[in-house]
């Protein structure tokens, strides 16, 4: 009894403790509810835990505040990593798609983490993915469209994206059903309009997937811009056709008749072309705001990114298709924008958008393979897994081959058999099919488990398989490559004059073609658009005649160099006669084609200015290596040596470079001076320099000793990086654990 009543004693005592400290409390919180701030953002601030300290701390653990930031931060440097390691072999890649490798890390991956914590923590979520990682891949498509090439196969490219992306929903959700009620899967309760909604997003041709593999390809420039356009539009189309089905459903089969149907329909239109409307009044608004940022040429990149994105998020709010808005945003950037930026902003905005497009492409790759690592997504069912593959892949055949069939009795330039096959084969499912999937709801689809597995399934198969294959089949079949060239200025002008043809036998005729409507837009662009959307400066920039005087103007500088540094250009300097008769004869030749270059004589001084002549890329690529390694040595033993000193100094909104008169004269004369002492020894009679040329032989040993090099030093950065994963990976796992204790 005495022991009871102890206990007992010891126990009131501690509920009034709690009783009071809850009394205290209250008013602190309703204190802080005011406005004077709550408890965890004190601790947050101030870095002081639930207890009253007892003295000043040195150093505190605040992991929780950082928890977040800390692991997007860490995760996106162990996707950089992985990137890095595959990157530094291009043997492998060269067989081996780079999204394959990177799916694969990602099993590698989610696998220490599940023996970790014996459950997956990690896992790509359709918010993470829509809102963080998706914008930046479609911005980047469409700010780096080939337009010309887009919008003359616009019609292939919508036939495809719309009417192919229907047939393959159509077509796979209605035969699922009728293998279901034939017995071929087993008990499901999985209904016809839920057989729709899997089959809309299993249409999904996903664009990061196409660009990943067809890019190390290499295919026709037309191949290329179909499959490319069609999974940057079908995205779209599939949303849009995704929200139409999860609605039906969500109504159910009772409720649906043909008012709603046609509600569907016109829904369908309505955001497909209200999110394409909302993207182009959102690249009007980026145009108009870079017409006048003359004075601060600083901000002119975060325009793009931030109204780009804003247009993704406007269409979103507006349940419009984002896909397409932010698409045809980057589209419209590519000409007005690009035209009035500076060209240091174009470059900036070229870098950065890769940056982040080509790191959100590696994260959702090595997501895909970590989310596979999770017992609970996978539910099997053999006959709807086999037959979703098998129709996903005959459809797309069936499809592709009979809109092409309907297109070629229109197409000046039919589409051949061997390009259909690579079409066919190239509608590779990704991360925007398994967002779908994983967007589905528990309460409505009792089978959302086995969806997502299908779903995973189904893009492992197209990016893995049909990703490795897709190389060795375009070689097998002999597809046509891209050309990787330049047009030289005589082809440029022979292609205008055929165009200028074309629009003129057209309006002989009579007939309204795509060459007169083309001249006929590009009239109203010149007349009003540019005006408004472009800045001055710019439209001068366009003119087709400046930018060929330009161009001849570069050829004869580099050809009067050339001649000069062949007959030793720098005797002028120490004979009067020779300077007075390169003065009549430079202002002769070139007085026309040069009026702002001439040479001054007077008063007895002849001044050589420092010309820096950026030579055509053209002029300057040899015809093999060998070529180019003894161009490399005429070219350091002969030209000029001067040095270009960027001197940094502060500003907030401007990039200065030094242009001190001082260092300008100091820099000619020292570079005339080498100048002079190489032309020395022609003077006194004593033989010059001769240029020393490499053999075959000692050029390819150069070059093998030049691969074991490489070899070497990639084979050291290989097994660096990847020490460097495994421990970003082990250092995680021991914050999750000390957290833990």
């Amino acid at each position: 009894n005495a022991a009871n009543q102890v206990k007992w004693l010891l126990l009131s005592l501690q509920t009034c403790t709690v009783v009071q400290y809850c009394e205290e409390a209250e008013p602190r919180n309703s204190q802080t509810d005011t406005g004077t701030g709550s408890n965890s953002n004190a601790t947050e601030e101030g870095g002081h835990g639930a207890a009253p300290i007892t003295t000043l701390p040195i150093v505190t653990w605040k992991w929780h505040h950082v928890t977040t930031q800390y692991l997007v931060a860490l995760w996106i440097l162990v996707a950089w990593l992985c990137k890095l390691i595959i990157e530094s072999n291009h043997h492998v890649t060269n067989v081996i798609p780079e999204s394959v490798l990177l799916i694969c890390f990602g099993f590698v991956l989610g696998g220490m983490i599940w023996g970790a914590d014996k459950m997956q923590t990690f896992r790509l979520t359709p918010t993470v993915f829509f809102y963080f990682l998706l914008p930046q891949v479609i911005l980047d498509a469409g700010y780096h469209m080939p337009n010309k090439l887009f919008f003359t196969n616009l019609g292939a490219i919508l036939v495809y994206a719309v009417i192919g992306t229907c047939w393959n929903a159509a077509s796979l959700g209605l035969s699922l059903w009728g293998c279901h009620m034939g017995g071929f899967m087993g008990d499901l309760d999985i209904s016809l309009l839920q057989y729709l909604l899997f089959g809309s997003l299993m249409a999904a041709v996903d664009p990061v997937a196409v660009i990943a593999v067809f890019e190390q390809v290499h295919v026709n420039d037309v191949l290329f811009i179909i499959v490319f356009g069609e999974s940057l539009l079908n995205d779209g189309v599939t949303v849009v056709l995704f929200n139409v089905f999860d609605a039906f459903v969500s109504l159910g089969g009772s409720q649906i008749d043909a008012a709603e149907i046609a509600k569907g329909i016109v829904s369908f239109f309505v955001v497909a072309f209200g999110g394409s409307l909302v993207g182009i009044a959102f690249g009007l608004l980026i145009s108009l705001l870079t017409r006048c940022t003359k004075n601060v040429k600083i901000i002119e990149p975060g325009f793009i990114f931030v109204m780009g994105y804003l247009s993704y998020l406007t269409a979103e709010m507006l349940s419009l298709s984002a896909i397409l808005s932010t698409t045809f945003c980057g589209v419209l950037c590519q000409k007005y924008v690009r035209a009035n930026m500076h060209e240091h902003s174009v470059q900036t905005v070229k870098y950065a958008m890769k940056v982040f497009a080509n790191g959100s492409e590696t994260i959702i790759f090595v997501f895909l393979g970590i989310s596979a690592i999770d017992k609970v997504i996978w539910v099997w069912n053999t006959g709807f897994i086999l037959l979703t593959v098998f129709f996903v892949f005959v459809y797309r055949f069936i499809g592709v081959f009979f809109l092409t069939w309907i297109l070629n009795r229109y197409r000046l330039v039919p589409l051949e058999f061997i390009d259909q096959v690579i079409m066919s084969y190239g509608g590779l499912r990704g991360a925007v099919a398994y967002g779908l999937a994983v967007m589905l709801d528990e309460n409505k689809i009792k089978e959302k488990n086995l969806m997502v597995c299908t779903t995973l399934i189904v893009v492992y198969f197209t990016v893995i398989w049909q990703g490795m294959t897709m190389k060795p089949l375009v070689t097998w079949l002999k597809v046509k490559r891209a050309e990787v060239k330049e047009l030289t200025l005589l082809e440029k002008m022979t292609n205008k004059m055929f165009n200028h043809t074309l629009v003129a036998i057209e309006d002989i005729s009579g007939q309204i073609g795509h060459n007169c409507q083309r001249s006929k837009w590009k009239y109203f662009e010149e007349k009003w658009m540019s005006r408004i959307l472009m800045k001055p400066s710019a439209r001068k920039k366009q003119d087709e005649v400046f930018n060929a005087f330009h161009q001849l103007n570069l050829k004869d500088a580099m050809e009067y160099v050339a001649e000069g540094e062949r007959r030793g250009s720098l005797e002028f300097i120490r004979k009067e006669s020779v300077a007075i008769d390169f003065r009549k004869k430079f202002e002769s030749e070139h007085s026309e084609d040069m009026p702002g270059m001439r040479v001054d004589m007077s008063n007895g001084h002849y001044p050589i200015p420092s010309v820096r002549v950026e030579m055509h890329k053209h002029a300057m690529k040899a015809k093999n290596e060998a070529e180019a390694v003894n161009a490399h040595n005429l070219l350091d033993q002969h030209l000029y040596k001067s040095r270009k000193q960027h001197r940094h100094r502060f500003s907030r909104s401007k990039f200065i470079i030094n242009k001190d008169e001082k260092e300008v004269q100091e820099i000619f004369k020292r570079t005339m001076k080498n100048r002079m002492e190489s032309f020395q020894p022609a003077k006194t009679g004593v033989s010059p320099k001769t240029v020393i040329k490499h053999t075959k032989k000692e050029h390819q040993q150069k070059v093998k000793r030049k691969r074991g090099n490489e070899f070497t030093t990639k084979s050291k950065e290989l097994i660096m990086s990847f020490v460097v994963v495994v421990l970003c990976v082990v250092c995680g796992f021991l914050f999750r654990h000390l957290i833990a204790l």
